[in-house]
This record gives structure tokens, C-alpha cells and sequence, in this order.
């Protein structure tokens, strides 16, 4: 592996801070963090590239003649229940007008390549019984921000065609690991607490990736050949179901999976009633993805366990509660 100077953004958000923190403890590479304050990082002891604000306006170009590769991981990301009067313009200007003015100046400047962190998102919502997302498929998002992740994807893939800036995009499915958020957190806390949930009865299929496997990936295309100007969907490589799914959380929290066998079904006539049909789908819906072309391409193999990477996340949660 050859040494690159690597811009990082969205280094301090989940994935990013880890992206930062593998590529930092390597020390193969250079990396340097985008910030836009001064305090952020510096503990760490990782050179910074403070910037104001990140959008289509942004300036960079003097900055970005120094590294070779971009690992572009910072988005306005998904949220449930979204404040924003137009969430469609919100999610366009930082993942399609931020993400396209960098990409612009970096092609300008001489980067060789930009990794962009994109969404499963763009393919859709879910999958049907016995079907997979690849890469290749055409996209179908649903929501605003799946549709911002794949406009930024299109008008990466025309710069690459007009600039010969190689382009690597990768579309993680839900991204679980020490530091989770969101609903993971919030199942990890029902279970901790002993709490009776409606899941054990629930015979959907979802691909899922563990933070080191996603991060795993991403370092992989820093210069391996074959990634150039390719679409990578990443996942573990092993399907849960969500009772399956909680019962190894909880083992993993060296807890009872206290696990009500209530038809899914039922959950999701409650769940459209109380207007949660989106949660009802993560939890009762099937999401599958394909990753034979990642690991046939790039000679790729996901290298933590399911139970390995649920086992990390405990540990983590028992010890920041």
C-alpha cells in the first residue's frame, strides 16, 4: 500500500470519527480532518482544515492542491421526524451543493480520488422476499434525503466522466458499532432495562455493517485499482432478522431477550395508526443487499464478526451509561 495525503470530512460525526481514528493509529497515510472549529480534534493530534461552513459556497481550492485522495463521509444526515419546512432543499445543499462544489475544486486541483459515503437510501426502502440491492440497479429513493444522496452521486460520476477524477462511492446499509445512536441506542436501552418488546415473532431479513467493516472497506479504496469509478453496497454478509437481531443484543449485554411473540403484522396496522409506518417498516420490513461485487472486485471480505462487532457495541454502552 502506497502512502496518500487523505482529506477527511464529517470526521467528527460516527463514521467519520472512525474512519479518523483507523487512518490516524495506522499512520500509513497522512490524514487530515475538516473542522469547522478550532477546538475540535485537537486533543487528538491531527492536523485540521478549518472551514465556516459547509455548502455550495465554500471555498477551498488553495487547500485541497495538497492531498491526492478525498474521503468526503459529512452529510446532512436522515432524521425521523424532520423540522425543516422544505427537507428536500435543506438535504440538497449540503449533500448535493456542498458535496459537488468540493468534488468541483478537488477535480480542479489534482486529487486523484474522492471516496463519497452515500446511502442505501439511493436503491429504496426495502426489499422483497428472496431479492437483493446491488449496486448496479437502478435507483428508487424514497425520501428526501435518498434523493439528495443520489443526485450527489450523479453529478459525481459526470465530473469523473468531464475531469478524470476517479470516484468512489459506497452505500453502507444501517451502520451499527461503539458509539451507535438513534433507534440501535435506543434498542440497546430496552433491552438493558429488561424491558418486554413486541419482536419475537418478526421474520424479516436486514443486511446490517459493522463500523470497523464499513471503515474496513472504505480504507480498502483508498488505491486499490479496481475501485475506481465504481458503486460498492457494503454489509456484513450475514442477514438478521429483527428477533434475531435483538436476541444477540441481549446476549450480548449479558441480558434476557424478554421477546413477545406479537404477528408483525399486527405491529404494523398499530404502528400506521400511530403514524410510525416508516419505524414499523425498519422493524418489520426486509432490507437485503448484494456485496458479491465488492468482494469479488476488490477481493474484499468483511473482516468482523456479527457477533464480534454486537459484542464491541455492549461493552461500549455498559460503559458510557
Amino acid at each position: 500500500m502506497m502512502p496518500h495525503s487523505i482529506l477527511l470530512t464529517g470526521a467528527t460525526g460516527f463514521v467519520g470519527g472512525a474512519i479518523l481514528k483507523r487512518l490516524h493509529n495506522e499512520k500509513v497515510h497522512a490524514v487530515s480532518a475538516v473542522v469547522r472549529k478550532e477546538s475540535q480534534l485537537k486533543a487528538q493530534d491531527v492536523p485540521t482544515l478549518r472551514i465556516g461552513s459547509f455548502d455550495g459556497e465554500t471555498q477551498w481550492m488553495g487547500d485541497l492542491a495538497k492531498f491526492d485522495v478525498i474521503i468526503h463521509s459529512a452529510a446532512r444526515v436522515h432524521v425521523m421526524n424532520d423540522a425543516e419546512s422544505d427537507p428536500l432543499a435543506a438535504f440538497r445543499n449540503v449533500n448535493v451543493a456542498g458535496t459537488m462544489n468540493l468534488a468541483r475544486q478537488a477535480a480542479a486541483c489534482g486529487v486523484r480520488r474522492f471516496i463519497f459515503i452515500s446511502s442505501i437510501k439511493v436503491n429504496g426502502e426495502g426489499t422483497t422476499p428472496g431479492t437483493f440491492y446491488t449496486g448496479d440497479d437502478a435507483p428508487a429513493p424514497a425520501d428526501p434525503y435518498g434523493i439528495s444522496k443520489m443526485e450527489a452521486e450523479q453529478g459525481l460520476r459526470q465530473l469523473s466522466t468531464e475531469t478524470g477524477m476517479e470516484v468512489v462511492i459506497i452505500r453502507p446499509v444501517l451502520v451499527y458499532g461503539p458509539g451507535v445512536k438513534a433507534n440501535f441506542l435506543s434498542m440497546m436501552r430496552w433491552l438493558d432495562k429488561g424491558i418486554p418488546l413486541p419482536f419475537g415473532a418478526i421474520h424479516n431479513n436486514r443486511s446490517l455493517v459493522a463500523l470497523d467493516n464499513l471503515v474496513d472497506l472504505v480504507v480498502t479504496c483508498i488505491d486499490h485499482p479496481a475501485a475506481a469509478n465504481q458503486t460498492f453496497l457494503v454489509s456484513d454478509g450475514e442477514d438478521l432478522s429483527t428477533t434475531e437481531l435483538l436476541t444477540k443484543m441481549a446476549k450480548a449485554l449479558k441480558k434476557p431477550a424478554r421477546l413477545v411473540p406479537v404477528p408483525s403484522w399486527v405491529l404494523q396496522c398499530g404502528a400506521a395508526m400511530l403514524g410510525k409506518k416508516a419505524l414499523s417498516q425498519r422493524l418489520c420490513g426486509s432490507l437485503q443487499v448484494d456485496i458479491t461485487k465488492t468482494r469479488t472486485l476488490l477481493g474484499w471480505t468483511p473482516p468482523v464478526s456479527v457477533e464480534e462487532a454486537l459484542a464491541a457495541t455492549a461493552l461500549h454502552f455498559r460503559e458510557h451509561q
